[in-house]
């Protein structure tokens, strides 16, 4: 069996990532894991603590493990029905960019999984897009957005793992995303 290659969809609130993650996991006919904040938040409260995200980041790594499991146990139980992707909605960069910019630091553990967690694609999603008001988002400024959306384009500048910027309107993003998925992985 081929190796599950995973796709990451990260950038600021409002980007289009759940959207863009969910279009691409049809196209594909695949699956992905959606971001775990929201369920924890939408449970707990939007009134967060740093040990809260420590939470959020360690439920995040359970999601994503437990969705590349259900894609490896589905391709082989019927016969490759899903081709070896997966697509994330979010990984520990993006809870690594809410901490230091909320509280200016960041918990070890979720440093020390990003040095060992591996992925194949970074989707970089922009701030182009209309902010959509949500009970969970805090940054409707233009400013601040277009500041979060440099802090994580500084991030993938940094890294080793293939990256691309999506912009535009939700067609275009889908557009550019397949073509990158195609170019970066044959499919």
């Amino acid at each position: 069996m081929e190796q599950l290659q995973k796709i990451v969809i990260i950038g600021p609130e409002s980007t289009g990532k759940s959207t863009l993650s969910s279009q691409l996991a049809n196209h594909y006919n695949t699956l992905w894991c959606e971001e775990y904040a929201r369920q924890y938040l939408m449970q707990h409260g939007k009134d967060y603590t740093y040990a809260d995200l420590l939470h959020i980041a360690k439920g995040q790594v359970a999601l994503e493990e437990k969705t590349m499991e259900a894609v490896a146990d589905n391709r082989l139980r019927q016969a490759q029905k899903y081709p070896p992707l997966v697509f994330m909605d979010t990984d520990l960069y993006v809870i690594k960019v809410w901490s230091e910019f909320v509280y200016h630091r960041c918990h070890q553990w979720i440093l020390d999984q990003i040095a060992v967690r591996r992925y194949d694609l970074y989707l970089l999603c922009d701030t182009d897009l209309p902010w959509v008001k949500d009970e969970l988002r805090e940054y409707p400024d233009p400013g601040t957005r277009k500041e979060l959306y440099r802090i994580y384009r500084n991030l993938m500048v940094q890294q080793s793992v293939p990256w691309v910027e999506i912009s535009g309107g939700y067609e275009q993003r889908f557009e550019k995303a397949k073509k990158a998925i195609e170019e970066e992985t044959g499919f």
